[in-house]
This record gives structure tokens, C-alpha cells and sequence, in this order.
């Protein structure tokens, strides 16, 4: 690993020397109630800042093999020195795309290869000229359709490190069809991969001569790949300074070296402390205060913090998008994180509800981007307190040990549906008169004793949290329903509440739902789409894809004792998402009057 002073005075251009003393003094933590965990384990914080730096795996685990897997996952510490190697190659590759005449970008990616760039997207924009970049992280036949562009103007990235991956791979089959229905016969000139070694799609990229291969490290894992090709490549792709974002990163690198200050003025390490205290003594809700021009950055936080601790029936549980509320809307479960830009007005308007939390004791975390470009030393700032967390929780942050169970059961689904032509369908609990459907997983049931599905919101107790997950487009009405929804739930039971649209949730909280601590209530929202889009070489469509991935994770959640109810509506309508979101809310009335 490079050096402090390597990392600062290598790459000039990059003026990272300068950018680092900016990170001094951008963690602010208000402890109230953990004070005495602060206290008790910051000489184990150093300790894991220690052993990371050394690319120790013993910090996390004292079982050989683990450690001789975390050992392969610890790529992302030379990530940003590797970018600041490759930022020619990728400054040239992104100059020949916009000199060539593309006007868009639809990135074909999941979880760790599609958020960063999500980030990149929302928080920095598109560069004037350069082309625009449409993420597609959903099988949804609407959330596809959405994404038309003119074909022979269109470049498509398809991103996966495993590069075996059915949701980009499926995209791709459907892409590489309309190219060739548009009459363009160079299809593989509108590809580009992104990949490890290896992989069948990097062999694909070679054999079928795709316009370029990036080849990412191996040892670096999904959710910590902002700062490799898999962030970088679109970033270059959208016209974004990626040289100032590597600079920041490399400064923030620098900054949280051990010894840099103590546990609980390092940059990075104290953010670690923080949130592995608050989970060790109860205060497992890590929810984020973000200002609107910050929003991306929190489903790539909620990715890289459900994904690393959310396993052996522990974790943190990462809140992201809830709106902030009045300190009586929340349990004593909670922690809070906000994330300051500075000189922004939005700020100064949120600081008296910050205050009244304050007040409250509640303990808060503040943190400071000195400018929106800083992202590139906040995702480092996140990925060093998440693998410092990780430690104090006596986890191993670098796998994701139940995520393929959900694919396994997907798999499965298909399996039969290419024999029998139709998805397995349990008997509902319960149909409403409108014809949706409700069913319970067996540990609901239990929980609800002889109550109908509709009720599931009273098996909610003090320190769960409510995850609602919905398989439909992307469709603002839709949303509207389902955040009103969601923020009701939170004020009526003052449990902390998840939203995530499926599939992609499955690569980001999904693990956390079925490997941290079992203390999520899921209600699981599919619909039949409209209109749907079949899949080139195979029997099923995009319909039944999404479909059986919904199926399969209700099952996963069943299987490992998750209470849970799937509801699954005629259509993505409004007005059925607004009955449904009554029918369950009017249950919590009656439970309190």
C-alpha cells in the first residue's frame, strides 16, 4: 500500500496535499448516551485502523479461511492510487465516445456496479455535450421501456463483476435485439464491459468484440467498487472532473492513516466508532439526514452498510430517504448521520430540527463535504468506518453469505416455469374484492396468531423496522403512494422504515433482511405489468423474471423466519397501491384507539 506522503505528492496534478487539510474537522459527533462506548472502544477502533492498513484479516476474524478470503476483498485501499494510474486511459476511452457521436449511456448493471454511478449521476450531473446516462438496475418491463434511447446513438455498459449476473446479462440479450431490429450491424461497437478477469462476459467482450474491456481487481468487492472502473468509467462517461474526485480520495486516504489524529478525530475511523458503538449498545438505526442535493449518496450508504454487517443475526440497519421528523417519531433504536454541503441554504433551514434532536439526546454524527467532488473522499470516509465497524461488531464486513439464496430460489422458479409454463402461486391469505392478493410467510402467520394478513403492521414491536419492497416501474405517482405510505408507517408505530424497489434492493439491503437480526416486518409489492417484454433466448419474459425474483426473496424471507407479507396487485395502479397502503394503516388504528 502506498504511503501517506506517496499518496499526497505522487500525482501533483491531482493536488491531494492541499484537499487533505480541507478533511480536517469534517466529523462533528454529538455523543449524548454513548459517551462510555465511545470511550470503551476507541482503542479497539485504532486497533482495526491498524490491522487494516497492514491488510491484516485477523482484525475481523481468527477462522483461517475467512481471513484467507477477506484477504482477497481489501483491494478497494489501492483503488483510488490505481485510478489515478488509469485516469489517461479513461480520459481517452471517454473523449473517443462523445467524439463519435453518442448522445446516451444506459448502464446494465446491479447493487455495487450501478449505485456509485447513480451517485456520480445525481450529485454531480452531466458535463454540457456529454452524453446522458440512464441507469437500468430493474427487470421491470416499464423500468425498460423507460429507458429507450435512439439505438444507434446508444452506448451500453454492462457492468458486473461476477459478469454471470441474470439481470444485466438479460438486458443485454434485449439490446443487443434492438440494435439489430434498428438496422445497426456493428451491434458489439455500442458494448462496452466492465468485468473481473476471468468472467464469461469478459470473454464474451473478446470473443464478440465489444468497443472496449475494463478489467477491474478482483480482490475488490461490489459494494466497495465506487472508486475503481465500475464508478470511474461512467463518471468519465458523463463529462465529470473524475481527476478531482481520485484527488479526494487519495486525501482522504491520507487523512484517515493510523495514527492521524485519535479514534475520535480521525476522519474516517471515528465515523467507524460511531456507528459500531451505537449497534453494540442498541442503537442499530443508523438513519441519514441528507440535504436534497445528497439523496443518491444515501442509497450507496444503505448498500455498503446493510450488505457488510448485516449477517450472523447481527447488523446495522441503514435508513435512507426517511423524511426527518419530530424527535417523538422516533424509538430509542435510533442514530442519526447527517451529511453537511457546505455553504448550502438547505442546510441552515434543517439546523433547527438537528437542534431539537439535540435536545433530545438523541447521539448525532455530522459530517461535512467541502464541495460536491469531496463524494470521492466520502465514499473512502464510509468504506474505512464500514471495515472499522465490522470489526467492533465482530463480523466479517467483506462477504454477503445470504444474498445467494434469493438467486438460488429465482433459479429454481424458472426452472419450473420452463417445464410447466407458469410460476408456482401459493394460496392467498386473503383477496379483497379488487383482486389483490395478500399472503403471509409462516413466522407472520405465527406472529398474527388468528389475524388476517391485513394486520401485519401490529406485529411491529419497539426496535423493529418496516421494510417495504416493490417490484413495479418507475412511476411517480406510484412512489408518491408508496413514500406516503412508508412515512405513515413510521409515524404511527415510530419504528424505522426501509423502502426498496426490486430487484435491486436484492443486491443491497437483501442480505441484512435475511442475515442480520430479526427484527424486520416486510410487506412485498408486486404487480402484473401491463405490457411486457420477452427475453431473447429464453422462455421466460422480463415479467416472469421480476415476478420470480419476488417470489423467490418471499420465500428466502420465509425460509429463514422473517415476518412478511406479499401483496401482489392486478396492475401497477395508484389508486390499488393507495388501497392497499389504507387497509394495513387502518389495522395500526385500531390497535392504538
Amino acid at each position: 500500500m502506498h504511503s501517506a506522503h506517496d499518496l499526497l505528492t505522487r500525482w501533483p496534478v491531482l493536488d491531494a496535499s492541499a484537499k487533505r487539510a480541507r478533511l480536517q474537522e469534517t466529523v462533528h459527533i454529538t455523543a449524548g448516551p454513548l459517551n462510555t462506548a465511545l470511550s470503551d472502544d476507541a482503542p479497539a477502533a485504532e486497533r482495526a485502523c491498524a490491522g487494516l492498513w497492514r491488510r491484516d484479516p485477523s482484525v475481523w476474524s481468527t477462522d483461517p479461511a475467512v481471513q484467507k478470503t477477506i484477504a482477497n476483498r481489501l483491494g478497494w485501499i489501492d483503488s483510488p492510487a490505481a485510478m489515478a494510474e488509469a485516469l489517461p486511459r479513461l480520459l481517452t476511452f471517454a473523449s473517443s465516445v462523445k467524439d463519435d457521436g453518442f448522445t446516451d449511456v444506459v448502464l446494465l448493471g446491479m447493487g455495487g456496479s450501478s449505485l456509485a454511478p447513480e451517485v456520480f449521476r445525481g450529485v454531480l450531473g452531466v458535463a454540457p455535450g456529454w452524453p446522458r446516462l440512464h441507469m437500468l438496475d430493474s427487470t421491470d418491463p416499464a423500468a425498460i421501456r423507460a429507458a429507450t434511447t435512439t439505438p444507434d446513438r446508444t452506448l451500453y455498459l454492462i457492468a458486473s463483476k461476477s459478469g454471470t449476473t441474470i439481470e444485466p446479462n438479460s438486458l443485454a440479450a434485449h439490446f443487443r435485439r434492438v440494435l439489430e431490429d434498428a438496422g445497426v450491424a456493428r451491434w458489439a461497437d455500442h458494448f462496452v464491459a466492465i468485468t473481473d478477469e476471468g468472467t464469461e462476459l469478459a470473454r464474451r467482450a473478446r470473443a464478440e468484440g465489444f468497443r472496449d474491456l475494463f478489467i477491474n481487481p478482483s480482490d475488490i468487492g461490489g459494494r466497495y467498487s465506487a472508486l475503481s472502473f465500475f464508478g470511474l468509467v461512467p463518471a468519465a462517461l458523463m463529462g465529470q472532473n473524475i481527476t478531482t474526485l481520485v484527488g479526494w480520495s487519495l486525501a482522504m486516504l491520507s487523512a484517515a492513516e493510523p495514527g492521524v489524529g485519535t479514534a475520535s478525530t480521525n476522519p474516517a475511523v471515528s465515523l467507524g466508532l460511531a456507528i459500531g458503538s451505537a449497534a453494540r449498545t442498541g442503537r442499530d438505526k443508523l438513519t441519514l439526514i441528507l440535504p436534497p442535493a445528497l439523496e443518491p449518496f444515501g442509497l450507496w450508504v444503505e448498500q455498503l452498510i446493510a450488505e457488510s454487517t448485516g449477517k450472523n443475526g447481527t447488523g446495522v440497519v441503514p435508513i435512507a430517504g426517511e423524511k426527518l421528523g419530530p424527535p417523538t417519531v422516533y424509538g430509542p433504536d435510533r442514530f442519526f448521520v447527517r451529511i453537511r454541503l457546505h455553504g448550502s441554504y438547505a442546510e441552515e433551514m434543517r439546523d433547527t430540527d438537528v437542534r431539537d434532536l439535540k435536545a433530545a439526546n438523541v447521539p448525532i454524527v455530522e459530517l461535512e463535504l467541502s464541495e460536491p467532488a469531496a463524494l470521492g473522499a466520502e465514499f473512502v470516509r464510509w468504506e474505512i468506518a464500514t471495515a472499522i465497524a465490522g470489526a467492533l461488531l465482530r463480523i466479517n464486513p467483506f462477504d454477503e453469505p445470504n444474498v445467494q439464496q434469493a438467486k438460488d430460489a429465482t433459479r429454481a422458479l424458472l426452472a419450473q416455469y420452463k417445464s410447466e409454463r407458469r410460476l408456482p402461486a401459493a394460496r392467498p391469505d386473503r383477496v379483497t374484492p379488487s383482486g389483490i392478493t395478500l399472503t403471509l410467510s409462516a413466522a407472520a402467520r405465527r406472529a398474527l396468531d388468528s389475524h388476517g394478513p391485513e394486520t401485519i403492521l401490529t406485529a411491529v414491536r419497539e426496535h423493529d423496522y418496516v421494510g417495504l419492497l416493490a417490484y413495479v416501474g418507475p412511476d411517480q405517482e406510484l412512489a408518491d403512494e408508496l413514500h406516503g405510505f412508508r412515512h405513515a408507517v413510521r409515524d404511527r408505530t415510530r419504528a424505522a422504515t426501509m423502502f426498496g424497489y426490486g430487484p435491486r434492493y436484492l443486491h443491497s439491503t437483501g442480505q441484512l433482511h435475511k442475515g442480520g437480526p430479526n427484527t424486520g416486518v416486510f410487506v412485498l409489492i408486486t404487480a402484473t405489468p401491463r405490457t411486457d417484454i420477452p427475453i431473447p433466448g429464453e422462455a421466460f419474459s422480463f415479467g416472469t423474471l421480476e415476478l420470480a425474483q419476488a417470489l423467490g426473496d418471499f420465500a428466502s424471507l420465509d425460509a429463514a423466519g422473517r415476518r412478511a407479507l406479499h401483496v401482489h396487485l392486478p396492475a401497477p395502479d395508484r389508486r390499488l397501491v393507495h388501497e392497499i397502503r389504507e387497509l394495513l394503516l387502518d389495522q395500526v388504528r385500531s390497535k392504538e384507539h
